[in-house]
């Protein structure tokens, strides 16, 4: 897998990635959310292609006190052959240089998969409590 950085050209692979893998939500436009992530560093938003196919995306982010990773996503074809995993070490490496001395995660409680595959990578539960609060109400368009 090459790693590189996200190109316009990439966005509608990536949102048929990203519904292939579950990720998207009806209150999230994946389209939206590219965009603001094109607004604040963009060198942090990674796809993985094979062969010059788009099968793997990282959207990571720093505050400047913590790192974040959102829609890693490896397509169905490609799972299985450490893609994921060299996402996060790109990733982390990013958020390295940038002198970031933590990367949390978002995970749904209910995805036991994808918890077991951040745990295999030395990951674990903090004991906090993620609260959020709607500020811009998207709706994607495949919503209705």
């Amino acid at each position: 897998m090459k790693i590189r950085a996200f190109a316009p050209e990439d966005e509608a692979a990536v949102v048929a990635l990203w519904r292939a893998c579950g990720l998207t939500r009806p209150w999230n436009d994946p389209h939206a959310d590219i965009a603001r992530k094109l607004g604040e560093q963009p060198e942090l938003f990674r796809v993985g292609t094979v062969d010059g196919e788009l099968m793997a995306t990282a959207m990571i982010g720093f505050d400047g006190h913590r790192g974040w990773v959102y829609y890693l996503a490896v397509s169905a074809a490609h799972r299985g052959q450490s893609h994921g995993r060299a996402l996060m070490h790109e990733a982390e490496r990013l958020l390295t240089e940038r002198g970031c001395p933590k990367l949390n995660l978002l995970v749904r409680s209910s995805n036991e998969g994808v918890i077991a595959f951040y745990r295999r990578l030395g990951y674990v539960q903090d004991e906090a409590v993620s609260l959020g609060k709607r500020l811009i109400h998207d709706q994607a368009p495949d919503a209705g």
